[in-house]
């Protein structure tokens, strides 16, 4: 698992344009699943461009902070899991 936001950044710019299924913490117990594409990186956030069949948005972004404290999981769809799952 990856334990820096620089880690988690770089990991990340290797996988631009690669499909990924996304679990977020909603609050109150849900989980939200999507898939979509990674999109872009940004020196504070990813950007995720979503499947239109199955969202009512086009993008979401995140922080690293967000992958680091495992409020969100990426699962890209090449590798069996990233080393940033929670």
């Amino acid at each position: 698992m990856a334990k820096t936001l620089v880690e988690i950044k770089q990991s990340l710019e290797g996988q631009i344009g690669k499909r990924l299924t996304l679990k977020a913490n909603g609050g109150r117990r849900k989980t939200i699943e999507r898939t979509g594409v990674l999109a872009e990186t940004y020196p504070a956030v990813f950007i995720v461009e979503l499947d239109q069949e199955e969202n009512a948005f086009e993008r979401v972004s995140y922080s690293y902070a967000d992958v680091l404290t495992e409020t969100v999981e990426l699962s890209f769809e090449d590798l069996s899991s990233m080393a940033m799952e929670q």
